[in-house]
């Protein structure tokens, strides 16, 4: 309705204090404690919930304990949980890149993604599965990328998206004795000899003792 006039033409059942709160806006709390400090707007993710049952299905249960004097009182409920998926998903946001997603080893899917980057040369598809097999052996979890119907680009593009922690490119450095070993969180990639490989992993991904 437009035109509405309070105290003409309806009188309100009482009256809030509202404000249309806009970064940069004094603080009233900093402001009553120091006279300074400014509003901050930032975004936020809801994780958990606390409920607030009080007592109603502690009654309806007759859920009674002995408080501290030995007497029956009706006892006052609550309950909290954390989502997992939405923890996944403040994860996912907190860690997250330009080119996808950047896992944190404790929560990733798996801790190396094995790329295989050449078609149809079964010598380092063969060297692959063995890396893979060895770490699977010591605890560690492998994804390993052997389609034969993408380029390596999109290897490298979709485990980028990914995001699993640790990247290793299995390709033509083979031809040299090494394979490349990449961060995905900082980008940092290195040559490790094929002989060292598996124990180097494994020691990225605590994993050395077994």
């Amino acid at each position: 309705m437009v035109g509405l006039v309070a105290g003409r033409d309806f009188t309100a059942d009482g009256t809030i204090e509202a404000a249309d709160v806009r970064p940069g806006d004094m603080c009233p709390q900093c402001a009553a404690k120091n006279g300074s400090g400014t509003l901050e707007m930032a975004r936020g993710i809801e994780i958990g919930h606390i409920f607030q049952l009080g007592r109603i299905y502690a009654e309806a249960l007759n859920l009674t304990v002995l408080d501290q004097n030995g007497k029956q009182v009706v006892v006052t409920m609550g309950s909290y949980g954390i989502g997992l998926s939405r923890a996944v998903a403040a994860i996912a946001e907190a860690t997250l890149d330009e080119l996808g997603l950047c896992w944190p080893r404790e929560v990733a899917p798996a801790d190396i993604h094995i790329v295989i980057a050449s078609k149809g040369a079964d010598n380092i598809t063969d060297e692959a599965e063995r890396i893979a097999s060895e770490l699977e052996t010591a605890g560690v979890r492998v994804l390993i990328d052997d389609r034969t119907t993408v380029s390596p680009g999109v290897k490298f593009k979709d485990a980028e998206l990914i995001g699993i922690p640790t990247i290793v490119v299995i390709g033509k450095g083979l031809t040299d004795g090494v394979v490349e070993v990449r961060d995905r969180s900082t980008g940092e990639r290195s040559d490790v000899p094929i002989g060292d490989v598996v124990r180097t992993l494994r020691q990225l991904c605590g994993r050395s003792g077994i």
